[in-house]
């Protein structure tokens, strides 16, 4: 039975929930943690951990995405990022690291940095930099440029496609233009897609319907993020989750056994957060902020997500610098260097999935859950 609260007369609203509200309830049994396996597969590429790094330029360059590979991940790059922008970023990253050390608005710099156009050469240069390393190349896009920069990503040979804006949907209403329609689009691509961001249970259904492989749940709201103040829009994670497990559900009826990822995306800043977010239902997670800390994320410890440049309406500023913790491969992986589970995320997960008794991560999403409080 859905949790529906009446705010006021004849006005009523859903209950929802946060990952750090529900909590995961150990079972009768426990493993080794060397008999647990954290693999994961879409399509047909495969990954030791349950990964797709955001493609924010704060943490991902090509290098970087090269090092999440082969640390077991999925990197994805940003095809309207600063490095489809400019040749060498390096001096514009240092205008960003002394933005964020200042603790001054950051806004108006993001704004002309990103100002630049993207250079299809440098899109098609990247890809193959990527492609080169021997690991999965993943390049993400948004839904109003896909038409404008995805042939130059196809044809450099990426091996996935990330479709991804704030909110996403199957059928995008206007009256300006000609829109993008993701069904033909995706029906066309000889490449799995991923797209997202869904919000609810019908968003996450139909762009199942578009043939999408897989589907980013969460509209990627992080500490920096100021999109609820700017536009009211906020989901509660652990919900969003569920609803689009159903989906997935009832997809996989729908279609005789086509299975479509969910892939959660919001404030993921900790193993434990992995850990209940595939708990309620996610096959991997989406995961930026946390990235930061790496020796290799190309800002040195600053974040932004993409959205804070946006021309029109930012919602985000360029946060930290926050120290460097561990490579990059430590901080996924471990051994951990501090008890506060912002490194070895995912050793802490197949952890966490040994001392509730599960072996994969299939398993693992019938764990018991409990709502604190």
């Amino acid at each position: 039975m859905r949790d529906n609260v009446e705010i006021g007369l004849n006005r009523f609203a859903r209950r929802g929930y946060d990952l750090d509200e529900v909590s995961i309830v150990p079972s009768r049994r426990t493993r080794d943690v060397d008999d647990v396996s954290t693999a994961w597969q879409i399509d047909a590429f495969r990954f030791g951990i349950p990964l797709v790094a955001s493609a924010s330029d704060a943490v991902m360059s090509p290098a970087t995405a090269v090092a999440v590979g082969q640390a077991g991940g999925l990197g994805v790059l940003n095809a309207e990022g600063l490095w489809t922008r400019y040749h060498d970023p390096a001096d514009v990253y240092a205008q960003l690291r002394e933005a964020a050390a200042s603790g001054e608005s950051s806004t108006a710099l993001l704004q002309r940095l990103y100002r630049e156009p993207v250079k299809t050469d440098l899109i098609t240069a990247r890809v193959k930099e990527l492609r080169d390393s021997g690991v999965t190349s993943a390049v993400r896009i948004s839904p109003q440029h896909t038409e404008a920069y995805a042939p130059a990503v196809l044809a450099a040979g990426v091996d996935l496609l990330v479709i991804q804006g704030t909110i996403v949907s199957a059928e995008h209403v206007t009256t300006q233009d000609d829109s993008l329609n993701l069904k033909e689009f995706i029906a066309d691509l000889d490449v799995p897609v991923i797209v997202g961001g869904a919000a609810d249970y019908q968003t996450t259904l139909h762009l199942m319907r578009t043939g999408a492989a897989g589907v980013i749940v969460g509209i990627g709201a992080d500490s920096a993020s100021t999109g609820d103040a700017v536009m009211g829009v906020r989901v509660p994670l652990a919900t969003a989750i569920a609803d689009a497990a159903a989906a997935r559900r009832d997809y996989l009826d729908e279609t005789g056994g086509r299975y479509v990822h969910v892939i959660a995306n919001g404030r993921i800043e900790t193993s434990g957060a992995i850990a209940r977010a595939l708990a309620c239902g996610a096959d991997a997670v989406q995961l930026g902020e946390p990235l930061r800390s790496a020796a290799e994320a190309p800002a040195g410890g600053a974040w932004w997500d993409s959205v804070a440049a946006h021309p029109r309406l930012p919602r985000g500023e360029v946060s930290g610098p926050v120290g460097v913790t561990a490579p990059l491969e430590q901080v996924l992986n471990g051994p951990a260097v501090e008890a506060d589970g912002r490194t070895n995320l995912f050793g802490a997960l197949a952890r966490t999935m040994a001392k509730t008794g599960y072996r994969d991560l299939k398993e693992f999403q019938r764990v018991d859950l409990v709502i604190g409080g």
